[in-house]
């Protein structure tokens, strides 16, 4: 496929990112012939996500990247004339690191008792370098972990499959390989086929005994691996933001579908507990009293139009807003779920101003799609990227996957990028260049300070907070326990948003990061969650949900970079950056609308797609009056299906 690619197009997009993503769909709905590449197996970089399988074939990826020496400088030189000169691209992604795992479940009975015993007491290293193992507090004798340190990213993954809907479907024969080479033992091999059944238990009534844990053993994870999506970058959407508005105008919702978040948390006095959101909520808990209901739907109310209101903060500007909100004769615990979990702020770093506006936004986003204000994409966030690169495909963009760039040529004379060199050799021509920022060299991006994100994803057996209903989507944030720390955000996953497989929870924790993500989050974690082990399941109540495994990595935080920051970028070439630490998109999606006004300040960003009425195929006959007051595009869709407005279309939410 490569080499029949054509060699002119108007924009080429490296990396399928969020906001290349969007940048593609955009540049090919205004009509612009767009290439879109990835040197990785998978769509969604830094934004993707994986079944269980894909995780470790990841995993496994980034330590024999981190082993394979750079290859020498290609003959992509002999191809840059006398009027050009190169900029070469990096070899490595380097956005990933710090990768630790950890595995408390039982290895299961699949194989041979003695050697799983062996395998139990001696860990799983896939590294030349031994982590240091928790206290004996918080780990059994049967834990075992494994630690990756190698940083870079797939480049070529003969086990992901480049299907956008499945990106990381792979065989049964591939998984058991994954682990065989993962946990680096040899004699180590499991029969997928055979495992714990995952049986239906039928519900108790009321007066039944509650039932004993159901025993979860690694095997069945593995076996049950596809059933898990699990999201490099954790995130929600907010139900009145910026990308729910794009999906809704560009009619990208049709290609997605929605669960709403079902619950907000706050962790306090070291429990945790359900904050009510709307009207309903805060007179129906059970929590508050009379008296502080009418105090926080007081102050909720002002919140909505404070701006009308300037008298009540205007001497506070200076304040942090944890001291705004004592003045105004709160209790604490109603500050405290005002501050942690409705406008989600540290007690430090938010000014009075910044939490009203985040108050009100919070407030402005309840009732759209439910009673919390977040939307999660069912099978993980790494759909929505996904979502763009298919309407881009619509309109005629061509997607090339393991398709590495060399480097960039540039005109000495203009001082513009003019064409790339990829991997095999062949040189492509095109007007303008939208390049992801792991993509740049070490030379290129010498200036540039980065941030680092903590990130921790944990397999869990039961719910931080039950209730009733075990298909809860909740959101918690723990604040820092000393000052100048930062808050932990979680989000737990159900079986029912298709991101893990029943009778367990998909956990992600995130934070800006201080020291490793394991450093930054462990603490949390024990907190929380309590290591899984044989003899606890045997109990009949247990204060915490049971730790099954276990994943620690640092992700660069490029978004607070500029571009004057980057050395040597011609003014044609546009950087986009990874994910940032914020629980919406929205620094994506105003990043790609402003790079795209930059290159096309004439194009309308993302239009709503054409009517199939309005659409007329070369031969055609144009009718003599027009049809409404919209533009006919010539095109030719993959789809007819009109315009559907998410708000509207009940089979893209599930409630």
């Amino acid at each position: 496929m490569a080499n029949s690619l054509p060699t002119e197009f108007d924009v080429i997009v490296m990396g399928t990112g969020l906001p290349e993503s969007i940048l593609a769909a955009a540049c090919s709905r205004s009509g612009q012939r767009v290439l879109h590449l990835d040197s990785r197996s998978y769509y969604g970089g830094n934004w993707a996500s994986f079944s269980f399988p894909g995780l470790l074939s990841w995993l496994k990826e980034h330590r024999q990247n981190s082993d394979t020496v750079e290859e020498s400088p290609a003959a992509w030189q002999d191809m840059i004339h006398e009027t050009e000169e190169a900029i070469p691209l990096c070899k490595k992604d380097e956005t990933i690191q710090h990768a630790e795992v950890f595995c408390y479940a039982s290895q299961g009975m699949d194989g041979n008792i003695e050697e799983l015993d062996a395998l139990q007491k001696n860990p799983c290293v896939a590294s030349s370098t031994l982590i240091k193992p928790l206290d004996s507090t918080s780990l059994s004798e049967e834990t075992h972990s494994s630690h990756i340190t190698s940083y870079e990213v797939p480049t070529q993954d003969n086990n992901v499959d480049n299907n956008p809907k499945n990106n990381e479907e792979i065989t049964d024969t591939a998984e058991t390989s994954v682990k065989e080479e993962y946990c680096g033992y040899d004699t180590y091999k499991h029969t997928l086929s055979d495992g714990t059944k995952d049986e239906i238990k039928p519900v108790l009534e009321n007066n039944s005994v509650p039932p004993k844990r159901k025993r979860i053993a690694y095997s069945q994870i593995v076996k049950e691996g596809r059933r898990f999506n699990i999201d490099l970058s954790s995130k929600l959407l907010y139900s009145q933001g910026l990308l729910i508005d794009l999906l809704i105008k560009s009619n990208v919702s049709r290609y997605a579908e929605f669960k709403n978040v079902t619950r907000i948390l706050a962790f306090r006095e070291g429990k945790v507990e359900q904050v009510p959101c709307s009207r309903a909520d805060v007179f129906n808990s059970k929590e508050l009293t009379m008296v502080e209901k009418r105090m926080l739907m007081k102050f909720l109310t002002f919140c909505l139009d404070y701006e009308q209101h300037p008298e009540e903060y205007q001497a506070f500007t200076q304040c942090s807003f944890s001291e705004y909100l004592k003045t105004k004769k709160l209790t604490p615990s109603l500050q405290h779920f005002i501050l942690h979990s409705i406008a989600m702020m540290s007690e430090s770093s938010c000014t009075t101003v910044d939490g009203l506006k985040a108050t009100k936004n919070f407030l402005q986003c309840l009732g759209r799609f439910g009673n919390t204000p977040f939307l999660f994409p069912l099978y993980g966030q790494g759909e929505i990227p996904q979502c763009f690169c298919r309407m881009c495909a619509v309109f005629g963009g061509i997607y090339c996957l393991r398709h590495k760039v060399q480097c960039l040529v540039v005109d000495r004379e203009s001082g513009r990028c003019k064409a790339i060199i990829d991997h095999l050799g062949q040189r492509i021509n095109a007007k303008y260049f939208i390049v992801e920022d792991s993509y740049l060299s070490e030379e290129t991006c010498s200036s540039v300070q980065y941030k680092q994100i903590s990130r921790a994803v944990l397999i869990t057996d039961q719910s931080v907070l039950k209730t009733d209903s075990d298909q809860q989507i909740s959101i918690l944030i723990v604040p820092p326990v000393e000052p100048g720390a930062h808050a932990v955000r979680i989000i737990e996953l159900c079986s029912s948003t298709m991101t893990c497989m029943k009778d367990t929870y998909l956990v992600h924790l995130t934070c800006s990061s201080s020291k490793t993500a394991r450093e930054d989050l462990e603490s949390v974690v024990k907190k929380l969650f309590t290591p899984y082990s044989e003899t606890e399941v045997d109990k009949e109540e247990l204060p915490k949900p049971g730790l099954l495994w276990a994943l620690y990595f640092n992700m660069r935080d490029s978004s607070g970079v500029s571009r004057s920051s980057y050395n040597g970028l011609p003014p044609n070439v546009y950087v986009c950056t990874g994910p940032d630490c914020g629980l919406g998109s929205e620094h994506a999606v105003k990043q790609a609308e402003t790079l795209f006004h930059e290159i096309f300040p004439s194009e309308e960003f993302c239009p709503p797609p054409p009517n199939p009425e309005d659409i007329f195929f070369d031969g055609d006959e144009k009718p003599s009056e027009p049809l409404g007051t919209s533009n006919i595009v010539m095109a030719k869709l993959e789809s007819s299906e009109g315009s559907k407005n998410l708000e509207s279309s009940g089979k893209h939410l599930q409630n």
